[in-house]
C-alpha cells in the first residue's frame, strides 16, 4: 500500500476528481514535497497542487490538497497492519479553507465519505495489483 502512496505519479489514478498529474517533487512524499495536478473534467480542468504536511513512511501521510475555487482540504491517510499480511487504511478528509468550509458538515461529510470510499477502492485495487 505504501508503495502506491509513495509514487506520486499514481495520485490521479486513485484520487477521485484528480484528472492528470503535471509534476511530482523528486523527494515525494517527504514533508514539503508537492504534487502538481489538475482537477475536474476536461476542458474545465483547474491546475492546482497537493503538499505533504507530515510523513511517517509506511504508517502516515498528511496532505494539504488545493482545488481552487472550491478551496483546500486536509487529508490524513493512516496505514496499519491487518490480518493475513494485509493493510488497514483510514482516510479522513475535511475542508479547511475556502468556499468548501461554508457548507455545513451535515452536507459536506456524506459527500466526502462517498468520494473517499471510491478513492479507497481504487487505492486497494492498485496496491493489490502491485503486490501481484
Amino acid at each position: 500500500m505504501w508503495a502506491v502512496l509513495a509514487d506520486g505519479w499514481t495520485y490521479p489514478c486513485w484520487v477521485v476528481g484528480a484528472a492528470r498529474m503535471r509534476s511530482v517533487s523528486a523527494d515525494w512524499p517527504a514533508v514539503g514535497a508537492v504534487l502538481n495536478h489538475s482537477v475536474g473534467p476536461w476542458p474545465t480542468m483547474i491546475d492546482d497542487q497537493t503538499v505533504v504536511r507530515r510523513c511517517e513512511p509506511t504508517r502516515l501521510l498528511v496532505l494539504r490538497g488545493k482545488a481552487w475555487p472550491m478551496g483546500e482540504a486536509e487529508i490524513v491517510i493512516e496505514l496499519a497492519p491487518a490480518d493475513a499480511g494485509g493493510c488497514e487504511i483510514v482516510l479522513r478528509e475535511d475542508a479547511v479553507a475556502g468556499p468548501g468550509t461554508l457548507l455545513p458538515s451535515v452536507v459536506r461529510d456524506p459527500l466526502i465519505r462517498m468520494r473517499n470510499a471510491e478513492s479507497l477502492q481504487r487505492l486497494a485495487l492498485m496496491a493489490e495489483r502491485r503486490a501481484a
